[in-house]
């Protein structure tokens, strides 16, 4: 039985996409924490890129909370792991507040996966980020709307983003109390807060360097300026009661004799969730994390890691690590576990945007125009490190490149799912290898991580 009780949050939520909710939260979590608050920050839905700025801002790891991707039963407990030792939380939402996993037929009331599911499993309060541009009376309906559509959501204030002055400021003022939510802060606007994008969202915060830094003072410095501190610690709260997850409880207990699994990071490979070291620990796992860009892998490697990132933007680096890419190439035929997403399925290939990669699956990737995206139900087709043929899981696709070749000889399809009615397979298995474009969540995914540790022991046993 838990005793001590879920620390206070705050849901950061928008009418669309755009709004401002990035900088606000980002603000927010830094501004608390120059404050003298220890903050806990999350993001919902799959977003890698939004957590390394929370992260910079609230000086320790940002989380993502996704009941699409982890079960609606999790958010909780993942929400008490996270926040503890935390006196507040911020909780920034994806897209709109309403808006998630498209459905049909759609679900009554909010969507699955929408800031306002997660707003609910938490029992938090929203705070609305108003893009304040082109509003003047008649955001007294928009907020009526929004606080009126699900009676599960409490919007508990609102910040006007993006005023152009004093009169305009007091216009919204005025509409803000036409419908009873009080105003919070009143951001002006800054155009020169912009964060440099790219073509999946925000640049890293990893690859961004000393400039996240500086971005991320600069929206702490903003918010402190321009938000009531003191009213958002007084409106935060959370009803969560469940226990905080366990990664031991999750993977059952380690596997005997700690093998020594690779992680790659570095600027190419960012793209990951901080459960995922939690688990691989938890599984007995001994977690090196390198950067394939410039270090080779540790003496005694058992099992490599390769998740998703931006390896388009370092492709020339990665292929000068020559020794690193036949190291790889000859771990991978004598069968270590190999676990590839996104990017390590790019590394895995032939070539990348004509760079040599380690050419371990015979196919070449290259970047395009076309943006691969959205939430997938997908089914094992072939047994793996991972997962046993048949099991299913909901996976996540975001990507800009393609590959030459979707079918190669002496390779299984790793996943089998439908889009609008077609059918499609996907990825590779074969050996210790599974890669794919397919992002999942560890933390739903927990018998996946014990399976690939103790693969990883058996190889470890096997060439020691």
């Amino acid at each position: 039985m838990v005793t001590v009780p879920a620390a206070p949050a705050v849901v950061i939520a928008a009418p669309a996409s755009g709004s401002g909710k990035t900088t606000v939260a980002t603000g927010l979590i830094g501004a608390l924490r120059a404050a003298g608050d220890r903050v806990a920050a999350f993001k919902v839905g799959p977003d890698y890129i939004d957590p390394g700025y929370h992260g910079l801002a609230a000086g320790r790891l940002g989380r993502n909370l996704d009941p699409v991707l982890v079960g609606a039963d999790r958010i909780g407990p993942l929400y008490r792991h996270g926040s503890a030792d935390s006196d507040i939380a911020v909780v920034e939402g994806v897209m709109g507040l309403f808006d998630g996993k498209i459905a049909d037929p759609a679900p009554e009331g909010s969507a699955e996966g929408s800031t306002a599911q997660v707003a609910g499993l938490l029992g938090a309060p929203v705070v609305l980020v108003v893009d304040a541009r082109g509003h003047s009376q008649s955001l007294a309906a928009v907020l009526h709307g929004f606080a009126t559509f699900d009676r599960n959501v409490r919007i508990g204030g609102v910040i006007l983003n993006r005023v152009g002055s004093a009169r305009h400021e007091q216009v919204l003022r005025q509409a803000c109390d036409r419908v009873g939510i009080p105003v919070l802060g009143v951001v002006p606007r800054l155009a020169e807060l912009a964060v440099p994008s790219r073509h999946l969202g925000l640049v890293t915060a990893v690859e961004h360097g000393g400039a996240a830094t500086a971005a991320v003072a600069a929206m702490t410095e903003l918010i402190a300026r321009h938000v009531d501190l003191d009213a958002v610690r007084a409106l935060a709260s959370s009803s969560v009661t469940a226990p905080p997850w366990d990664p031991v409880v999750e993977v059952g207990g380690p596997v005997a004799g700690a093998p020594l699994v690779a992680v790659a990071g570095g600027r190419a490979f960012t793209f990951g969730y901080a459960e995922h070291r939690e688990l691989l620990e938890a599984a007995g796992a001994r977690v090196h994390v390198f950067d394939p860009a410039t270090d080779e892998l540790p003496d005694g490697v058992a099992g490599l890691v390769l998740p998703g990132g931006f390896p388009e933007e370092h492709a020339a680096a990665l292929a000068d690590n020559k020794a690193l890419l036949t190291s790889v190439r000859q771990l991978a035929r004598r069968g270590m576990p190999i676990h590839a997403e996104c990017a390590g399925l790019l590394y895995l290939a032939r070539a990348l945007d004509g760079h040599p990669m380690t050419r371990v699956i015979d196919t070449a990737a290259t970047f395009g125009s076309t943006l691969t995206l959205g939430y997938r139900d997908a089914v094992a087709l072939e047994s793996s490190v991972l997962f046993e043929a048949g099991e299913r899981v909901v996976g996540h696709e975001f990507h800009r490149t393609s590959l030459t070749a979707q079918t190669v000889d002496g390779w299984s399809s790793a996943w089998g799912w439908r889009v609008s009615g077609a059918a499609t397979r996907e990825g590779f298995v074969g050996g210790g290898v599974h890669a794919s474009y397919l992002h999942t969540h560890p933390a739903g995914q927990p018998r996946a991580i014990r399976r690939f540790v103790s693969a990883a022991r058996e190889f470890e046993v096997k060439y020691g």
